[in-house]
Parts: structure tokens; sequence; C-alpha cells
């Protein structure tokens, strides 16, 4: 038995379709990557000053990791599970443009979340 998706009809479907599945993709990297610094990364209260001794502010090992796969996640869910919504909210004129706006902030978000992994890897090494 062949289950086959339904043909997407107009270019919200095809976008939110594509998006949904990039972003998917996005989530898993930066939860993969994430949790592979954490094995390396050390675990202290303030790791900031361990990457950059200028820096004052205080950030735990969890937050520097897992924040921002977190917001990618819930940024996901609600896609995912909020199609409707975001049908019916149309911010910009242009769908097109919409979903280019949404995924360059999610790249940004994705960016600094391997980012921070990456600076967890060179800081074990």
């Amino acid at each position: 038995m062949i289950i086959r998706h339904p043909v997407a009809t107009d270019a919200f479907t095809r976008l939110h379709r594509t998006f949904t599945v990039h972003l998917g993709i996005a989530v898993t990297l930066a939860w993969g990557t994430a949790l592979g610094a954490a094995c390396y990364a050390p675990w202290v209260r303030n790791i900031r000053p361990l990457l950059d001794p200028d820096t004052g502010r205080v950030e735990s090992t969890w937050s520097f990791l897992f924040a921002m796969p977190v917001v990618l996640t819930l940024a996901w869910a609600a896609a995912h599970f909020g199609r409707e919504t975001f049908r019916r909210t149309q911010i910009l004129s242009n769908e097109a443009a919409e979903f280019a706006l949404a995924a360059a902030v999610a790249f940004g978000v994705f960016y600094m979340a391997i980012d921070r992994a990456v600076a967890a890897f060179f800081l074990a090494s």
C-alpha cells in the first residue's frame, strides 16, 4: 500500500512545507551539535570568561549550549502546528517574502546555536 501526500494546491502550502522541513533539519543539526559539544564542554556556572576573558556576563554551560536549540524547537513546533494560523495572519503582501524573512531569522538563530557549540568544542581542546 502506497501512502501519498496530498498535492500542494497553493503557494502557501508549498512554501510552508518546504520551510518546516528545512527548519526541522536545522533543529536536528543544532541539537546534535549542542549535545556533542556538551560531552566536551566544562560544566561551569560562568562559561563566558572561559571563551572571552573580557566579558563579565554570567552564562552557564546549560544556557550557553541549549538556549538556541530550544528556541529553534519552539519555532519549529509553532510553524508545524500553527499552519492555518499563519495562513490567516499574513504580515507582508508577498508570501514568498514572508517565508524568506522567517527563513533569515531562523538561519540567524541556527548560526548562533552552531557558533556557540563550536566555541565549546574549541574550549574543550
